[in-house]
């Protein structure tokens, strides 16, 4: 239970900081932040791997890098869901999704 607060905590700390560096990407606090955390991980647990499993080809066509483009849905998707989130375009999305994806791998790099 304190591995998973520590990572929603950590979660909304990366979503705020990719809000800070991404023009487009706005989060208006830490209850959002928090929110869209958890929303984010329902997301990645439930929708992310339809997705994937839709879009296996064109990724596979494009050698894993379509799964970029699924990111940026799946972030795009909890802006629309949380209150306080906002994305303007899917340029904005992903952009945020990239960085939210290259911070998070650091940092369980990190944690070990």
């Amino acid at each position: 239970m304190l591995e998973f607060l520590a990572h929603l905590f950590i979660t909304a700390a990366l979503l705020m900081l990719v809000s800070n560096y991404v023009k487009g990407v706005s989060v208006s606090g830490w209850g959002p932040a928090l929110l869209g955390a958890l929303v984010l991980g329902i997301v990645n647990a439930l929708v992310r791997p339809v997705m994937v499993l839709l879009t296996l080809p064109i990724t596979i066509i494009t050698f894993g890098l379509f799964l970029l483009v699924i990111n940026a849905l799946m972030l795009w998707l909890v802006a629309a869901l949380v209150p306080g989130i906002k994305i303007q375009k899917f340029g904005s999305a992903f952009l945020g999704a990239l960085l939210l994806a290259v911070l998070n791998s650091i940092i369980h790099w990190m944690i070990g």
